[in-house]
């Protein structure tokens, strides 16, 4: 009996959960050794012993015989097709879902190399990402790569999108953090905006490229506060609070500067981002819009308020935590996706039920928007016809 009964669903959010040395086959040779010898590397590398004993636990029969009992509990390395490619549409089918977009665990920020001069790594640690993760997709059609483009040199974006949809990715993740050396609206990127058009995929950020907090406001002379994991690396409850905060910034300077509105038939998905956030910005950004327009020209070309373009092309998941019904009811019922982030700790072990409570205010056609449509609409060419309403 799957985890999902009796109502259409597609995953907005899953991931992998890869061992650290899971780039080494789809890297460049070229490029293997200074990226295994980087110290940026250092910082990616788990506990290798747990892993070790997790690689164990998933051999064994008893345990894996009741993965289908345990598919919402067990999580991280323990879970059903966490990290083997072929245990994957197993996982899907005891889930209960349509689909699932994936997403890397090891590979979020990409190393920190975009915030480097060392562009030939920045590209070569993604594309092997993108070789990566469409070849752990490519077992089952259900499962949804994800390819991550840097943004910071044109020329190197243009390539790496080109070689991405090309291998089979079904979705491009960028970083909502701004580049370097130029605004992420800049006119250099319209080819990698043009070719995701073209080939109907759409462009998503996720935590993990945001811009992150300060970490001094850790030095608050008190202990460490502990995170999911039992570290202080990951989210707490200061260091969760700015994570929607780039992404606000980065949507806000791709609808003012035109982007969305030169590509109306591209979708963007802000992943594991939370929504609360979503109402206040969208009146900010007609806010900005009404003070400015008499002086900006870009303003007053827009096709529409820059809510309403948003509503358009602009599609979030709310975590499980979050009063997902107020967050539509105050926004729009085509803008908030499903999201389980299997196998992570942090999308808990009943997503179904928490988001389900939040919803239930809610008129039946916005409940299927969120479970299903509006995912359906923002994947666009990236969900075979088969999948999107499957009987």
């Amino acid at each position: 009996m799957p985890y999902i009964e009796d109502r259409l669903v597609h995953d907005a959010d899953s991931h992998l959960m890869e061992m650290s040395d899971c780039l080494n086959p789809y890297f460049e040779k070229s490029l293997l050794g200074r990226f295994l010898e980087h110290p940026n590397l250092g910082v990616r590398v788990g506990n290798r012993l747990a892993v070790e004993e997790a690689q164990k636990r998933q051999e064994d029969e008893i345990f894996r015989a009741a993965a289908g009992e345990n598919i919402m509990l067990r999580k991280n390395y323990d879970a059903q097709g966490a990290f083997l490619k072929d245990d994957r549409p197993a996982a899907i089918d005891h889930i209960g879902v349509a689909s699932q977009l994936v997403f890397t665990t090891f590979c979020l920020g990409n190393f920190g190399f975009d915030q480097s001069g060392e562009m030939d790594l920045c590209y070569g640690a993604a594309t092997a990402h993108n070789r990566m993760m469409t070849d752990f997709c490519s077992v089952d059609k259900r499962l949804l790569a994800t390819a991550y483009i840097p943004l910071e040199d044109f020329d190197q974006a243009e390539r790496t999108t080109r070689a991405a949809i090309e291998m089979g990715a079904k979705a491009l993740m960028i970083p909502s953090w701004c580049p370097q050396n130029h605004s992420p609206s800049h006119i250099g990127l319209f080819p990698v905006w043009a070719m995701a058009q073209e080939a109907g995929l759409p462009i998503l950020f996720h935590v993990g490229g945001e811009e992150k907090l300060d970490l001094t406001y850790k030095v608050n002379g008190l202990p460490a506060v502990p995170d999911f994991h039992g570290g202080d690396a990951n989210f707490t409850s200061i260091t969760y609070l700015p994570i929607s905060t780039s992404v606000q910034q980065t949507l806000a300077a791709l609808i003012i500067d035109g982007i969305f509105d030169k590509f109306p038939r591209l979708k963007w998905g802000a992943i594991e981002l939370g929504a609360s956030w979503l109402p206040g910005w969208l009146r900010n950004l007609d806010s900005a819009a009404h003070a400015f327009v008499k002086n900006e020209e870009r303003l007053q070309k827009l096709s529409d308020k820059p809510s309403e373009i948003a509503r358009r092309q602009l599609r979030v998941t709310p975590y499980p935590h979050e009063d997902s019904g107020w967050i539509i009811e105050n926004s729009h019922e085509e803008m908030c996706l499903f999201s389980t982030d299997y196998p992570h700790v942090e999308g808990g072990r009943n997503p179904l039920k928490r988001f389900g409570e939040t919803l239930a205010g809610v008129s039946a056609s916005a409940q299927d928007a969120f479970y299903a449509e509006n995912f359906i609409d923002m994947m666009g060419e990236g969900l075979a016809p088969e999948l999107r309403r499957p009987v």
